[in-house]
């Protein structure tokens, strides 16, 4: 019969709990299967045959038990239902039906075999095997198909699922980007894989993690999702804060598949906050998709294509005084349609409108292919096709304003290819060989082209924009990464398990980022603005005056080797110790700077090339009893670094491109207008007007061209740069308690090591006034250098779960985190000067660690489902989730640009300064607590096995209930908040409640 004496009560009762505490193998797209097979005297039943099948494909794989009474099998699909057969020539042969496979977990079985008996066998059913069937190693979560397709999603991303543990906060304050930040950690440092090939951001611009402007696959064609925030496994890498992993479906003997359809628009959205009425612009969403999996040979070949579409609107909140939006600013609707007078009728070029609402898009279609080569060989190939855009604000706080020209497109087009293949050699010996090839072509346009540079006029309390945003005028990113993996794993007489890999991710870049190419032109109110008196002109372009010219193109190559030993040493207590190294290798070298040299003693043309670090690591799992395991390990890990950090010092090396001032030529105190008969203007494009926006003043024009710059800060790499690192230390454990009632806790510290941050490279202190403040001067060309710090940062998280299921249907979860997470610098931004300035400090070269702009100190989640039949044989079902946690910190600041720091330009006037004592983000923001419910009721199919639903998703029921609750306040970014104003602001698209409406048909 059947005896499982690891899984026990704590494997049963986690499988119903679901999507807790858990741990899923690194960038896996498989599971496995090892145990111990013994006769009825405890002796090991050696020469028995286990054989796994994969029910749904007929995927067959045998392993032998050896004379340990051990036997393993890897590479095996998720899901199942699996059956497990254990023939013995001397013992009663046995059979396990109904096996399902977690992602990447190993499920272990102690199955004891009866003396033959006058039957043929004995059959046993098994249940859903969780994450702590093979012990657990680390901090995690694991999510199925039930949580995927129950939970209140409105947004149809794994960002809705992942926020169910308390440890992952899904930022939902700049609309649908919803970035995931893992134990405040910023999420540029976390890594996305789907099935086994990294696609998270490689380059850096994106703040939800992806690639893409959504999630780059559909939806319906994810199996499993797993998160890990300190797994202990080599095959971890690329990332410090948490990887989130994910496999695909696949296609079976039996075609299934379904459709869905989903619609909202602005008549099932809030209209008012706070007794507040709120304006909405009018708007639908409609999204619609299909999945379909499917024999192509029975047994042999088989197909799963899943497509999804989706047309939107990105929504605009600012307004005037009066108007009625969300976040009313402080300018008057006189003041604006003056600007929009003077734009058009001085300087010939419509604005466009006061921004509402602007039509976006997205098209996800993956196509998955599973050949079973024969019993000892599969493979799979997997195409991922992208596309689609938003429309976003570039200066989007209170005190500014953009008319409708100045917003831009954010879109990106990606193609993912992904072979794998799975093959065991032997009982003792397997192997997976992963190739991929990724291309991704990205795109920034202003709504208003590209032929108008940017204006900004400079009221009282408010800046307005006109033209082209200034960072968007040249700007394209393409870049294609190749990855080759390979993995094996050889399984000892003795029951040591030796994994060992390679690993080499490939990323060529072509990264062009020119700002005022179009130019820049600020003014000192708005008679300045209708007279052409100017208060700063900027011009920045290659000598040849083609944005092209200055693009940086690069790359560079990952390697990681890797071994690693699991085994046993004492009777239920499971280690895993191992060695993983990664390092870089390039050609690509920034173009050198003769001044920079000269001035620095050594050039600025240094790389990454030949940097790496051994990481070691050491995990244990313990089944304490049959209610407790025991959990934890220390490792090292690296990863999760943007590239676009390095790539600025490939394009900002003041080689490629030069920048000038229109102070250089008297155009901005005040003696010259820029509409005076003697100002020419060069670099108009075809019919458009001769004027100020549309050309650039011709002495800028040719200082530019001739390599004269009043150039922007050259930024280089420290020469001694070491890539950072983390120190991950966690303990935990699951406890069943009476009744069921499941139970965990987990600990884990971090410690990170030589973080990357930005510093002046230029400038030395002189001097230090009254208050304690240092005074600098810049001795050196004017640099930006990507270094390491000095400081280490430690960072705590506690949590802990309660979970049950009961028999009428009801089944819940409640958990509970803290977080004290810190770092030296927040690295909030993709470009070296605003990684500079946007923090808070009292010192503008200090390295202090204090708390990270992404930690929520307290967070508290629950769910909440409940099926029953409310029609006879048709499921009716609840599912509410609900969270609440402390808000953002900030630092209460001041502009210090003059007084204490004696006018540094690289302060730009800012409020960014501390007062003395003060430390960086020691304000706490508010609390902010809503609730998602979706209802689900199942209709009849046209067919047997076929299924209807039609549901509502309420996002924010709290607000629903009432426009008092629900509603987020939160610090603007860069969370610096000057002296004297208010510290948040109402964030009105997450504050509203949206209610969508879909049906789904599966067959």
């Amino acid at each position: 019969m059947f005896k499982n004496t690891k899984l026990s009560k704590v494997a049963l009762a986690v499988a119903l709990a679901g999507g807790l505490s858990s741990v899923a193998v690194a960038q896996e797209t498989s599971s496995s299967i090892r145990g111990n097979v013994v006769g009825p005297a405890g002796n090991a039943a050696e020469g028995a045959t286990v054989t796994i099948t994969h029910i749904p494909s007929g995927t067959v794989r045998t392993a032998t038990v050896n004379g340990a009474g051990q036997f393993s099998a890897r590479g095996l699909r998720v899901g199942g239902p699996y059956t497990i057969e254990v023939d013995s020539s001397t013992l009663e042969d046995t059979t396990i039906n109904d096996v399902y496979l977690n992602l990447g977990e190993p499920s272990v079985f102690d199955i004891a075999l009866e003396a033959e008996q006058a039957v043929e066998s004995i059959v046993v059913t098994g249940s859903q095997i969780s994450t702590l069937a093979g012990g657990e190693f680390g901090p995690s979560a694991n999510f199925g198909l039930e949580e995927l397709q129950n939970a209140p999603s409105i947004n149809r991303n794994i960002s809705d699922i992942v926020r169910i543990d308390p440890r992952i906060f899904v930022d939902e304050s700049r609309g649908s980007i919803n970035s995931i930040q893992c134990g405040g950690k910023n999420p540029r440092f976390n890594s996305l894989t789907v099935d086994g090939v990294q696609m998270n951001d490689s380059f850096g611009l994106n703040s939800n993690g992806y690639p893409t402007e959504r999630m780059p696959f559909p939806y319906d064609a994810i199996e499993q999702v797993a998160v890990e925030l300190a797994p202990f496994d080599v095959q971890y890498g690329g990332f410090t804060a948490c990887n989130i992993n994910a496999v695909t479906k696949s296609g079976s003997n039996e075609i299934h598949g379904g459709i869905f359809f989903e619609y909202t628009n602005d008549s099932l959205r809030g209209d008012s906050l706070e007794s507040d009425d709120v304006t909405l612009s009018d708007y639908s969403r409609k999204e619609f998709g299909f999945d379909v999996g499917f024999p192509i040979i029975k047994d042999k070949l088989f197909a799963y294509v899943a497509y999804e579409e989706a047309n939107g609107a990105n929504l605009f909140d600012r307004g005037a005084i009066g108007s009625g939006a969300v976040n009313e600013i402080n300018i008057t609707q006189a003041e604006l349609d003056e600007i929009a007078d003077i734009a058009r009728n001085v300087y010939n070029y419509d604005p466009g409108a006061i921004p509402s609402s602007l039509d976006n898009y997205d098209e996800k279609l993956l196509v998955k292919l599973d050949w079973n080569i024969n019993s000892d060989h599969r493979a799979s190939f997997t195409y991922l096709y992208n596309d689609g855009n938003n429309y976003t604000e570039s200066d989007g706080d209170l005190n500014e304003f953009e008319f409708e020209n100045h917003l831009y497109e954010r879109g990106a087009e990606l193609n993912s290819y992904v072979m794998s293949i799975y093959s065991d050699w032997s009982d003792k010996f397997t192997t997976e060989l992963r190739l991929g090839y990724l291309e991704l072509d990205n795109r920034q346009i202003s709504v208003g082209g590209t032929d108008f540079g940017e204006i900004r006029i400079e009221t009282d309390d408010v800046d307005v924009y006109i033209g082209g945003d200034d960072s968007r005028q040249a700007n394209k990113l393409y870049y294609d990464q190749s990855d080759i993996i390979f993995k094996g794993n050889y399984y000892f007489d003795n029951g040591h398990t030796l994994s060992f890999g390679v690993e080499s991710k490939s990323l060529d870049v072509f990264n062009m980022f020119v700002q005022h190419s179009e130019t820049e032109i600020r003014f000192d109110g708005i008679e300045n603005f209708r007279n052409g008196f100017a208060d700063a002109i900027y011009y920045n372009n290659a000598p040849s005056n083609i944005p092209e010219d200055a693009a940086a193109e690069w790359g560079y190559t990952q390697n990681a080797v890797y071994i690693q030993d699991e085994f046993e040493p004492i009777y239920d207590l499971i280690l895993k110790v191992g060695l993983r190294y990664d390092w870089y290798t390039t050609s690509d070298a920034p173009l050198e700077n003769p001044d920079f040299v000269a001035d620095y003693g050594f050039s600025n043309s240094t790389n990454l090339d030949g940097e790496g670090l051994l990481q070691p690591r050491v995990g244990f799992t313990y089944t304490l009893s049959d209610d407790t395991t025991l959990r934890g390990g220390v490792g090292l890990y690296t990863g999760g670094n943007p590239v676009v950090w390095m790539s600025n010092n490939f394009s900002a090396n003041n080689v490629l491109q030069f920048g000038q001032r229109g102070r250089s030529f008297g155009y901005t105190d005040g003696s010259r207008s820029l509409f005076d008969d003697d100002v020419v203007y060069a670099g108009l494009e075809q019919g458009v007007p001769n004027g100020p926006g549309y050309g650039i003043p011709q002495e800028l024009y040719d200082a530019v061209a001739g390599g004269v710059g009043d150039n922007f800060e050259i930024n280089y790499l420290d020469p001694d740069y070491e890539l950072s690192s983390e120190w991950k230390f966690a303990l935990g454990a699951t406890h069943i308690l009476p009744g069921d009632y499941v139970t965990t806790v987990d600990l884990l510290v971090s410690r990170t090591q030589d973080a990357t941050i930005v510093l002046r490279g230029d400038i030395e202190q002189v001097g230090t006034n009254d208050d304690g403040y240092p005074i600098y001067d810049s001795v050196r060309e004017p640099s930006f250098v990507l270094t390491n710090s000095d400081e280490d940062s430690t960072s705590v998280s506690l949590s802990g779960s309660i979970a049950k299921q009961h028999d009428n249907g009801v089944d819940w979860r409640l958990g509970y985190a803290y977080s004290n997470a810190k770092d030296v610098q927040p690295m909030t931004s993709s470009v070296a000067f605003s990684n500079y300035t946007s923090r808070a400090f009292f010192d503008p070269q200090e390295q202090v660690s204090s708390l990270s702009n992404y930690n929520i100190r307290h967070r508290f989640t629950a769910t909440l489902n409940y099926a029953t039949e409310l029609f006879d044989g048709l499921e009716t079902r609840f599912s509410l989730y609900g969270s609440s946690n402390s808000g953002q910190p900030y630092s209460n600041t001041f502009d210090g640009t003059i007084d204490p720091y004696n006018f540094t330009p690289y302060l730009d006037f800012l409020p960014i300064v501390l007062r003395p004592g003060d430390t960086r983000n020691s304000e706490q923001g508010t609390w902010w607590t809503k609730v998602d419910l979706r209802i689900t009721q199942e209709v009849p199919g046209f067919s047997d096995g076929h299924t209807g639903q039609f549901y509502l998703v309420i996002d924010n029921l709290t607000n629903f209930l009432n426009d008092d609750w629900g509603i987020l306040e939160q610090v603007n970014f860069p969370n610096t908040v000057e002296e004297g104003t208010p510290a948040e602001v109402r964030i009105g698209d997450a504050s509203l409640y949206e209610i969508k409406a879909g049906f789904s048909y599966k067959f």
